[in-house]
């Protein structure tokens, strides 16, 4: 059996680092379930999304976040599609989410993230110094975006929905008129979950680079608004991996299984009754449990690539994270 590679999807088959590979793969599934339906804009979506990511969109840096590269967008891009056509297979025809639905869906899925890239007059350093806000930020974008491609009236629902893939609104400030948008809100957070944390190099990404993410975004040592003391939450990425099996369990039970209500269930039909993503995901913590029990942190060594619009992302973003640490206990 071949091995997992470090940029292909949890089936091995689709090379998430590439909008190509993905764009097919989306088309093509989409194409199966709602023949009829016209996908052309998922085409001009996927060339704006290799615009902007990669540096090449009017007004923007690109993407230079390490952890929030363009993998993890097309991985849960990917996901999005595969739960948007599992879930209308498997529910009864007046719960589906239907193919323009879909197709926004998967939209908002390769754009979820795009608050994190700067505008070329932003001050930012990097985008993780946007984290706080970059869901907002994100719907921000769509809302402009979707005028660009004539799908401005889901503006409302867009700029609602994207929020169910960050924490800057609570669920029950997420309002939208119709319980299939909802739905589809919840698909779309479910993929975005499921995606991240099923990654063939999840613990070391957590480790080596959403680390330094959390450094510049005022996660890890957070700054008091009032006394402007730091706090220190995540020593380092081997905090953060300590950490890990408490947030996956919470994250499932108050998203997973809690808001979104399982859907990521119904990914069965497409995989002979078996659920890919929740298989490496349990794979990733048992592992990860075994590894806090002997501490045996050599174990953890993959070092896979970063697709991102620098040359040297993973190594600018740790400067930029030590300088950071360095001025705040400088000021303590």
């Amino acid at each position: 059996m071949q091995y997992r590679r470090n940029d292909y999807d949890v089936t091995n088959t689709v090379q998430v680092s590439s909008p190509e590979s993905v764009r097919r793969a989306v088309r093509e599934l989409y194409a199966q379930t709602w023949p009829y339906f016209v996908f052309d804009r998922l085409d001009n979506a996927f060339a704006d999304f290799e615009r902007l990511f990669t540096g090449n969109y009017p007004g923007y840096h690109g993407c230079d976040t390490v952890y929030h590269d363009m993998q993890h967008s097309l991985d849960g891009t990917l996901a999005a599609a595969r739960l948007c056509v599992a879930h209308d297979r498997a529910v009864p025809s007046e719960q589906r989410i239907g193919p323009e639905r879909a197709m926004v869906c998967v939209i908002c899925a390769l754009f979820h993230d795009s608050g994190y890239i700067r505008e070329v007059d932003n001050a930012a350093a990097n985008g993780a110094e946007l984290t706080r806000s970059h869901v907002s930020r994100g719907a921000e974008f769509l809302a402009r975006y979707l005028r660009v491609i004539d799908l401005g009236e889901w503006i409302p629902v867009v700029t609602q929905i994207i929020h169910f893939t960050g924490y800057e609104l609570s669920f029950d400030l997420i309002h939208v008129e119709s319980s299939l948008d909802r739905t589809a809100g919840h698909l779309l957070g479910t993929a975005d979950l499921i995606a991240q944390m099923s990654d063939r190099c999840y613990l070391e990404k957590c480790r080596d680079r959403l680390y330094p993410e959390f450094v510049l975004g005022g996660i890890a040592v957070p700054e008091d608004a009032t006394s402007g003391k730091a706090k220190v939450m995540f020593s380092s990425g081997l905090d953060v991996l300590r950490g890990t099996p408490q947030f996956v369990d919470k994250i499932r039970r108050s998203h997973l299984d809690g808001e979104f209500g399982s859907l990521y269930s119904h990914l069965a039909v497409l995989f002979n009754g078996q659920n890919p993503y929740i298989e490496a995901i349990d794979s990733h913590l048992a592992y990860l449990n075994e590894i806090l029990r002997t501490e045996q942190w050599p174990l953890l060594r993959r070092d896979p690539p970063c697709f991102t619009s620098e040359k040297n992302p993973v190594q600018n973003i740790r400067s930029l994270a030590l300088t950071r640490l360095k001025n705040l206990w400088a000021r303590t």
